[in-house]
């Protein structure tokens, strides 16, 4: 059985309980990261012994907004669409990247996965060698990326064909605000003469962004290049801390099958997926052991 067939046979009233949206679930879950956050930075701020340690945290907790833009992006993280909006535009200006751009990019993913042709996250190919392994995790190429990203769209040269004529004037402002609000952050930092932009956010999210880039390989990488999303998507069997800091997102093949789902109600479709997926993996380090015995010197 195949995704598409697995939703038909879905019962309306399971479908309906499955894709039951709720603001709650989402305002804990952001609470939380967010006071996770905050706490870190105090810390940092304060100076406290062996501080130093407490940055690469600090960075997996920022880099991991990404997955929290992830869902706020499908706005399916609260029932109400303007808080799902407004989480989503701060979480892209700490993580530097835009959400209204990212969310043709996604959809076009979601519509196109694992199509050489046509998934937009195919461009860059997945590393074959130590060199690019090594290159891809350590974050900076992403990092490259986004920056890119917001240059040419701030420009109006966004010239991305997942990205409709419609929603180009959308794509420029949000890229000028975004680089309008790092220029006041780092004037704001000069006048008062303060390095805490460095230690409580820039270096942090350098720290972290291997991390994220570790976790996100695992997804779709080594999957073959089908369109059933059992078997184009990997679900990771991990850790509570992993799928909270995630928002559930280890559940990549549910996610991918029924993306109407929110990401509380993914364990719940896992019940009901977990005969059919066809690729699963028991954890990150299990999966990047097999990965790098694939990679040639």
């Amino acid at each position: 059985m195949d995704h598409r067939s697995f939703i038909a046979s879905l019962p309306p009233a399971e479908r309906q309980r499955l894709t039951r949206r709720s603001n709650r679930p989402g305002l804990v879950r952001l609470a939380l990261h967010f006071g996770g956050i905050v706490c870190m930075a105090g810390l940092i701020a304060e100076r406290v012994p062996f501080w130093p340690v407490l940055m690469p945290l600090q960075g997996v907790l920022i880099v991991f907004l990404f997955t929290t833009m992830h869902e706020t992006v499908h706005r399916t993280a609260f029932a109400t669409r303007w808080l799902n909006d407004v989480v989503a535009a701060l979480c892209g200006f700490l993580i530097a990247l835009p959400p209204a751009w990212f969310r043709h990019f996604h959809f076009a993913h979601h519509r196109h996965t694992q199509d050489p042709e046509r998934d937009p996250e195919l461009v860059q190919s997945k590393p074959e060698t130590w060199g690019q392994y090594v290159r891809h995790i350590s974050g900076l190429p992403i990092w490259w990326s986004h920056g890119r990203t917001l240059v040419r769209n701030a420009l109006g040269r966004c010239a991305d064909t997942f990205v409709p004529r419609y929603a180009r004037r959308e794509v420029r402002t949000e890229a000028r605000l975004m680089i309008a609000g790092y220029v006041l952050a780092a004037a704001g930092s000069a006048v008062a003469g303060s390095a805490d932009l460095v230690f409580l956010w820039i270096l942090p999210a350098l720290l972290g962004q291997p991390f994220l880039r570790l976790y996100l390989m695992a997804e779709h990488g080594r999957c073959p290049l089908v369109a059933n999303m059992f078997e184009n998507s990997r679900t990771t069997f991990t850790n509570l801390l992993v799928r909270f800091l995630a928002w559930n997102m280890p559940f990549h093949a549910e996610h991918h099958a029924y993306p109407a789902v929110p990401f509380h109600r993914l364990p719940a479709l896992h019940a009901l997926i977990q005969p059919h997926l066809r690729a699963t993996e028991r954890g990150y380090a299990a999966f990047h052991r097999r990965y790098a015995a694939g990679l040639r010197g």
